[in-house]
């Protein structure tokens, strides 16, 4: 989620993919938040790619944990379960992707 700083008014006048002093967390999607990236001529849709790259990484190293024997997949959640098994098979259906070697980076 980014981060944003207020000033005096609660106007927002930065924002942060990181935590800093005088930051607040803010949801992504939020009127206020589109309005000042679109003001500043920040993209939301740069936060979104962002985080599906992050999501892909997520997935790489939940399978290299469980492949490792670090965690077993049955150790996770039923929800978290379930989700990954969805993104394994839409992922399986598009190709075999290699996050990490760079490959189909655009998918």
């Amino acid at each position: 989620m980014p981060y944003v700083k207020r000033d005096e008014q609660g106007r927002i006048i930065a924002l942060s993919l990181e935590p800093d002093e005088g930051t607040v967390e803010m949801p992504a999607g939020t009127p206020e938040l589109c309005e000042f990236m679109r003001k500043t001529g920040v993209e939301l849709g740069t936060l979104q790619q962002s985080d599906m790259r992050l999501v892909r990484v997520l997935e790489d190293l939940i399978d290299l944990l469980i492949t490792r024997d670090v965690i077993r997949f049955t150790d996770l959640p039923l929800p978290a379960q379930e989700k990954l098994m969805e993104r394994r098979s839409m992922r399986q259906s598009l190709g075999s992707l290699d996050l990490l070697g760079g490959i189909n980076e655009t998918i």
